[in-house]
């Protein structure tokens, strides 16, 4: 733990509030919840960690871990207080980080849009989930960044629940590798050249 602080201090170290950003992963704790459609923000953030070498390490209220590029330093949180309390944590590291609102992305599941579609917004209402719920709730506006991977809404009436808290089809997982990896160039790239430049590139892709 004390070898994670100090690389932590060392990461932030004269790091300017505006090149600090909060990028945060959706899902549920728990073995039975990792690869279910609902938690694919806990799985992008965790492809990106493995792609990048390094490793979160459990803090207050979730997960934590620091990647540092071109001058920016990216803090990632996959929330321990299950999705529909993700704005606790939320509130609580941006004000522990001092991260400007713009500065925040929460990376969630849609069933609104196809499997894989990547969507990302500036604002918008919660749709119906529960962790965007409870973000908006905390954070007391509708406007921060979110970027939203279609799951698809292919279930029979009476079976959403069931459907977002199953496990992919063999189809999906055989496409989702690819999609991991587009997620990354996703987060990426709205750290280091902005949320409309990167809307324009990803947006449907």
């Amino acid at each position: 733990m004390l070898k994670w602080l100090t690389n932590l201090f060392k990461a932030k170290e004269k790091i300017d509030p505006m090149k600090k950003f909060l990028v945060v992963g959706l899902g549920n704790v728990g073995d039975k919840y990792e690869n279910t459609r609902h938690n694919i923000g806990f799985k992008i953030l965790d492809e990106f960690a493995k792609t990048e070498e390094f490793s979160f390490s459990t803090d207050k209220l979730g997960d934590i871990a620091t990647y540092k590029l071109k001058g920016r330093l990216f803090i990632f949180l996959k929330p321990s207080t299950y999705m529909n309390l993700s704005g606790k944590a939320i509130k609580y590291w941006l004000e522990k980080e001092k991260v400007p609102l713009e500065n925040l992305l929460v990376v969630t599941d849609d069933l609104n849009l196809p499997f894989g579609t990547l969507r990302l917004k500036t604002k918008g209402s919660d749709g119906g989930h529960n962790g965007l719920k409870d973000i908006q709730d905390k954070l007391q506006t509708t406007k921060y960044n979110r970027f939203r991977f279609g799951i698809s809404d292919s279930f029979s009436k009476g079976r959403q629940v069931d459907y977002v808290l199953g496990e992919w089809s063999n189809e999906e997982e055989k496409q989702l590798l690819e999609r991991l990896k587009k997620s990354i160039e996703v987060i990426k790239s709205f750290v280091l050249s902005g949320m409309k430049n990167t809307m324009n590139t990803f947006n449907g892709k």
